[in-house]
């Protein structure tokens, strides 16, 4: 039976090859030959998608850490599934882009996992994108050290930056010469990133919120608000019911009638963009429009 993968590479049109039989997977070099990487030999149908990128990905697990070390690279972390549609489009423009994978092969030793598989390591380093970037989704891409201390967190990233959204083309080469010229802030920086994440998950008890508290997390949330598309941050834009929810507890404590306001304006783009299913109703975790 052919191991077939059936997902469409994004952009391309094209269904992907299948990969071979298990038998003829059984009979490849460890790190995949000259065809495939070491991903072939993955049961999770996600890893297998990546198998024929130029990029040479390792699973999780300590030979990729064991090789980071043995090379004096820092690892590139991406964490993707199957079905989504931002993790497809970044491996159509740079996992399967000969000039971007040789970047990447160049500067990282480089680890690609499947949320659904591994959702362990998928929270993990959420929580570190969450903590350094203060938005997440997927794929999720973080450097990190050997030792398994980030200093880099992001999602999407283009081939070439565009709408001031750095590419791959620009962000390796920059990470790789803070690696090699810049290092002791780096890891300096990475500590404490570390310690940082250590004391959100020590489970220390919080002081109550009071009205202050809850004014300046609403006045961070006016500072990120579209006020001509709603939502918050730059597009791509994924649904925070949260930040709806505390806004509208927000203005029915305060009588804050700009708080209604934004959860307004959001629900009803919302309601009228790509995201709501106009023919069976609901809404879709996120879509491609604005």
């Amino acid at each position: 039976m052919i191991a077939a993968v059936t997902a469409f590479s994004a952009g391309s049109g094209n269904v992907r090859i299948p990969l071979p039989p298990k038998e003829e997977i059984a009979k490849l070099p460890k790190d995949g030959g000259a065809e495939f990487n070491r991903l072939v030999f993955e049961p999770s149908p996600y890893l297998r998608q990546h198998a024929r990128n130029p990029v040479d990905w390792y699973p999780w697990g300590d030979a990729a850490f064991d090789a980071a070390r043995d090379q004096d690279k820092p690892i590139f972390l991406s964490v993707g599934y199957t079905t989504c549609h931002w993790c497809h489009v970044m491996e159509h423009e740079s996992f399967e882009d000969d000039e971007v994978a040789k970047l990447m092969n160049d500067a990282f030793v480089c680890i690609k996992v499947d949320r659904e598989e591994r959702p362990d390591i998928d929270n993990v380093y959420m929580t570190v994108t969450q903590a350094m970037t203060r938005r997440g989704g997927w794929p999720m891409t973080v450097v990190m050290t050997p030792e398994k201390k980030p200093f880099f967190a992001g999602t999407y990233f283009p081939k070439s930056g565009r709408g001031g959204r750095p590419g791959m083309m620009e962000l390796v080469p920059h990470l790789s010469a803070l690696w090699q010229n810049d290092r002791d802030k780096l890891l300096k920086d990475a500590d404490a990133i570390t310690e940082h994440l250590k004391a959100l998950s020590s489970g220390t008890p919080g002081d109550g919120l009071g009205l202050e508290s809850l004014g300046l997390a609403f006045r961070q949330l006016k500072g990120r608000f579209d006020s001509d598309r709603g939502g918050f941050g730059q597009r791509p834009k994924f649904p925070v019911p949260h930040n709806l929810a505390f806004l509208l507890r927000y203005a029915d404590r305060t009588d804050n009638a700009e708080a209604v306001e934004m959860a307004v304006k959001t629900l009803t783009a919302m309601r009228y963009g790509g995201i709501y299913d106009h023919v069976g109703f609901g809404f879709h975790r996120y879509s491609t429009d604005p």
